[in-house]
């Protein structure tokens, strides 16, 4: 072969060194955030977490402020409202599940004013009993909060399965809602004006958390009251259904009349004719103001157990014990001797996390 010339049998390969674009693009997440090893960073600022095999990413706490929108994914929704949708979601990093309340804004103002309430509550309440906020983002015209999901519903959702639940259970229940009572009252000077089973959420682990401030009071001291008229009708205290000033105590009474229908499996009060129901909710309210308040009868249920209901529905306000009084109450302890498992009974009584599919 001359010097110079090419052997056509012998078949060359170029290798080109991939452009810039090719080589970084290789470092991104669908969500646009690069990744690096151990090393995550976007928009919102960086996080470092373990890729190894044998180290699971930590999990996000609530003060953590690492939740983007972008690095969630939607799982399924699992619950509805006048104001927007709630969402079972997913974090891409950790695999943590958590609740998405997606609010539609408005420029209405009752409707913006109770959203910026919810927000506030929720950033700043830090208590085991109450369902714990992450994060909150505006997006396109909707406010998006991301809450700690409860995998077991409401207690709602399980009175509708078990029909009745037992004083023991009752009396573990009702001291995990004192204790967020306790909370928002004493050290948050929240009214929750709301109180009802679909605002108390459960889970797996057997906890029992208050959730849905949309309708909340923030009360400049103690003994701050309050007078509008807000929440759900069937479990709203005489003095607020009156048009009074009422203060911490109406939540006092909603929790009366939950207790009452836990127990008993019905709303305490039924109208005349119970196939037909109210003909209107101020039939309702009439009833709540003139007839005499609701009892728990002595002989399906303990003296301790009707003694604590009897504090809590009292006519006037200021007969009813407040949630620090009601903590000391004989029967929130008068079955601690049988060591209840709500965890077990929440999953053998067919609590929705028992059978949840995610996929």
């Amino acid at each position: 072969m001359k010097k110079g010339t090419l052997n056509p049998n012998i078949k060359l390969k170029l290798s080109l060194p991939p452009s810039d674009e090719v080589y970084f693009a290789k470092f991104l997440t669908q969500s646009g955030t690069f990744m690096d090893g151990d090393l995550l960073v976007n928009r919102d600022g960086v996080r470092v977490v373990s890729q190894s095999e044998s180290e699971a990413p930590p999990p996000i706490k609530p003060l953590d402020n690492q939740l983007n929108l972008a690095d969630i994914d939607t799982i399924k929704v699992i619950g509805k409202g006048s104001s927007g949708i709630v969402q079972l979601v997913q974090h891409k990093w950790t695999g943590q599940f958590f609740a998405l309340k997606v609010i539609q804004m408005t420029i209405e103002e009752n409707a913006r004013k109770a959203i910026a309430k919810e927000l506030i509550i929720n950033q700043s309440a830090q208590c085991p009993n109450v369902v714990m906020c992450y994060q909150s983002f505006y997006d396109n015209g909707a406010i998006s909060i991301i809450l700690e999901y409860m995998d077991g519903g409401s207690l709602s959702d399980l009175l509708k399965k078990v029909k009745t639940i037992p004083e023991p259970y009752l009396a573990a229940i009702c001291k995990q809602v004192l204790k967020g009572l306790l909370y928002l009252h004493h050290e948050k000077h929240i009214i929750h004006r709301d109180l009802k089973p679909s605002n108390l959420l459960i889970n797996h682990r057997g906890e029992v958390k208050i959730t849905d401030f949309g309708v909340s009071a923030i009360l400049a001291s103690t003994s701050g009251q309050a007078n509008t008229f807000v929440g759900t009708y069937n479990y709203m205290s005489p003095e607020r259904i009156s048009g009074r000033q009422y203060g911490s105590k109406s939540d006092i009474w909603s929790l009366g009349l939950v207790l009452l229908e836990f127990a008993t499996g019905q709303f305490p009060y039924s109208p005349l004719e119970q196939d037909v129901g109210w003909a209107s909710v101020y039939e309702l309210m009439e009833a709540v103001v003139d007839q005499p308040q609701p009892c728990a009868s002595s002989d399906q249920f303990s003296p301790e157990f009707c003694s604590f209901v009897s504090s809590c529905v009292q006519k006037d306000p200021n007969d009813r014990l407040s949630a620090n009084e009601l903590m000391t109450h004989p029967f929130m302890n008068m079955y601690d001797d049988l060591h209840v498992d709500l965890s077990a009974y929440f999953k053998n009584a067919g609590s929705p996390l028992a059978t949840l599919n995610l996929w």
